[in-house]
């Protein structure tokens, strides 16, 4: 009697837990889509930054991409003298430095928040290609510690390269405005799939440089996870890595459609990990991004990535740069486990 009584308790306490975290989730959900329909009503917009059109450039292919880098770097040069008579100091220096004879930028475009795809390494000559795709809180003006994970993972490529191992570019793609962290819009997919057909379109660019023999990896984080998801059917890259992921917005990873090999990890000290994995139909927009990808629901291959937070994955000497270093080199054998 007593094992009995004993097991009916345990149950119990299952079904209790399991009633709170059910309430919990609703609850959850329903702050996202109270979220989405009263920030609009009362947020602020960012400040505008007065900057000239973006250049007119050549259709991109090796013999034009010389050409497209001189035209973008002379337009980030005219941002920053634009950006400096207006009193906006903070967003001329980033105009400035991205205007060095040094930089290589595929894109520019300085107005409003500004978008910048850059790219670190010999693009011609590349036989593996990755693309950084950011989340929330990234523009010109946050830029720099953007390109810091893109330059990271870099010097452990070329590093690679020098030991033999194949010749490798790294593109920084901040193509398209990144919401807030704190506001509506990085509880729906809206900015996604706004930018979805432009890392499209970065892809097929990126193949007419390369001859579509490089391999191309998408390596996406926080919010850019779910621009990933929405990029992804069909899409002509090799391997899709999603770290910091809320989600994206498919419920597993044979949903997204792609030929791809879909990785993705999470740092034992990200906070993104207690963001409810629930999604909703608003007013013609999706709030929240369905399953979590590290989960085995969702079927993605996951790789260690330590006990980093959020902002961490491409730290030097880390467990998760190491793996994704692995990931753009096609070493699938050799990623790394929890």
């Amino acid at each position: 009697m007593a094992g009995r009584s004993g097991g009916g308790t345990t149950v119990g306490r299952a079904q209790g837990h399991r009633r709170r975290a059910g309430r919990w989730r609703r609850a959850a959900l329903a702050a996202l889509v109270a979220a989405a329909v009263v920030f609009p009503l009362s947020g602020a917009g960012r400040p505008e930054v007065p900057a000239p059109p973006p250049a007119a450039l050549p259709p991109l292919g090796v013999t034009t991409l010389d050409a497209v880098y001189a035209a973008n770097r002379a337009n980030a040069a005219e941002a920053a003298r634009t950006a400096a008579a207006h009193h906006a100091r903070h967003r001329a220096a980033a105009d400035r430095a991205l205007a060095a004879p040094a930089r290589r930028l595929l894109a520019f475009d300085g107005r409003g928040p500004g978008r910048v795809t850059e790219v670190l390494g010999d693009l011609r000559r590349a036989q593996r290609v990755a693309v950084l795709v950011p989340g929330s809180d990234t523009s010109l003006d946050t830029y720099g510690r953007f390109r810091a994970a893109a330059t990271a993972l870099h010097e452990q490529l070329a590093r690679r390269a020098r030991g033999g191992g194949p010749r490798t570019a790294v593109v920084a793609w901040l193509g398209y405005e990144t919401p807030g962290t704190v506001s509506p819009a990085v509880a729906t997919t809206g900015r996604a799939e706004q930018a979805a057909p432009r890392l499209r379109a970065l892809v097929e660019d990126l193949r007419a440089v390369t001859g579509g023999a490089a391999r191309v990896a998408l390596l996406c984080h926080s919010y850019g996870t779910v621009v990933c998801g929405r990029a992804a059917p069909g899409l002509d890259v090799d391997d899709i890595a999603l770290v910091g992921s809320p989600g994206t917005g498919a419920d597993t990873a044979a949903a997204l459609r792609t030929r791809a090999r879909i990785w993705a990890a999470r740092g034992g000290d990200d906070w993104v990990e207690h963001v409810p994995h629930l999604d909703a139909e608003l007013f013609g927009t999706t709030v929240g991004f369905g399953t979590d990808p590290v989960s085995p629901e969702f079927g993605a291959r996951v790789f260690a990535a330590g006990d980093g937070g959020h902002s961490d994955y491409f730290g030097p000497a880390t467990a998760s740069l190491s793996n994704l270093t692995r990931i753009v080199l096609g070493e699938s054998e050799a990623v790394t486990h929890d």
